[in-house]
């Protein structure tokens, strides 16, 4: 039996749904790196990089490969970085809008509306 392709999407959210996850994506935008570049950039323990780096790998969108005792990570695709980049995008309209909302209630709470 086959998943739904709602369920399918909302499983592949669950699973960006961390802040390392998004924080390794993010990096891995500029190109590919090594974990010990990830783990200075990110200031986790090495342990709780190494699930979300696997949890990552496991899902696709990050490869790895080794070069000697050096693992190195980068993004499976551009459609990841796109995705991040679409992510940042609606984030920021969505936050501007926000803030418009917080201006106008500020200027009513002022006027005494």
């Amino acid at each position: 039996m086959s998943v739904p392709l709602y369920q399918a999407k909302a499983e592949f959210f669950r699973m960006l749904g961390h802040p390392v996850r998004i924080r390794v994506l993010e990096l891995l935008q500029d190109g590919p790196a090594p974990v010990r570049d990830l783990l200075a950039a990110i200031e986790v323990e090495p342990s709780s990089l190494s699930q979300q780096l696997a949890v990552l790998r496991r899902s696709g969108i990050v490869t790895s490969r080794r070069e000697g005792s050096t693992v190195i990570y980068a993004l499976a695709s551009g459609d990841v970085a796109d995705l991040m980049r679409t992510a940042r995008r609606i984030l920021t309209e969505v936050l501007t809008g926000q803030n418009e909302l917080l201006a106008e209630l500020r200027e009513t709470e002022v006027s005494g509306q």
